[in-house]
């Protein structure tokens, strides 16, 4: 299956997990160093708006990436209404041909790289949000699996911009949801 039919998939399951976040929970660490769970979810919902305009091969506006979406009302039902524009602009088979970015950046990079890193944050940042706000981690198999695809081809590049920490060791044997949190650099046994 195709990234682009299973964006809508793994957008659901992030907007899931981004309502079953406690506004007491916050200021919860995550697992990514200095991060809390306001900061995870605001870097969540800036880079799923700035996808949509990628998507559609337009320089994202102007709102400051340190814009807090949390301080707005409703913004749990903001973010699953977001990643819905964003995934169908995603279904649209033009938005993987050609260069595209998330930042309006000329030339860009390949919109199939751009597709599968908006792909991955939501299975990646929904777990991070999982586990930081004691949820279940619900993700669908294919999504993990097609994730844990596109994670490892781009994984190197994350860790040298810096968006992926050291791959963290994890057992061939291990599921693989574990093989695909080790691959982005995070532990799968992480606990706040």
């Amino acid at each position: 299956m195709e990234l682009r039919d299973l964006m809508e998939t793994a957008a659901e399951a992030a907007a899931k997990i981004v309502h079953g976040v406690p506004e007491d929970r916050l200021t919860a660490p995550t697992p990514n160093p200095g991060w809390d769970v306001r900061t995870m979810v605001n870097h969540l919902f800036f880079w799923t708006r700035c996808a949509e305009f990628a998507a559609r091969k337009q320089a994202p506006d102007d709102l400051p990436e340190e814009h807090d979406f949390t301080a707005e009302p409703g913004w749990a039902d903001r973010f699953a209404e977001q990643a819905r524009h964003t995934a169908r602009a995603w279904r649209d088979p033009a938005a993987w041909e050609g260069n595209t970015s998330l930042t309006g950046a000329e030339p860009g990079m390949p919109a199939s790289v751009i597709g599968a890193m908006i792909f991955s944050e939501f299975p990646l940042h929904g777990w991070d949000l999982a586990v930081s706000t004691g949820q279940p981690v619900e993700l669908p198999a294919e999504v993990v699996r097609a994730a844990h695809r596109e994670t490892s081809a781009i994984a190197e590049m994350a860790r040298q911009y810096g968006a992926f920490g050291p791959e963290v060791p994890v057992a061939e044997d291990a599921p693989l949801l574990d093989r695909l949190l080790g691959v982005a650099g995070r532990d799968p046994h992480w606990t706040p």
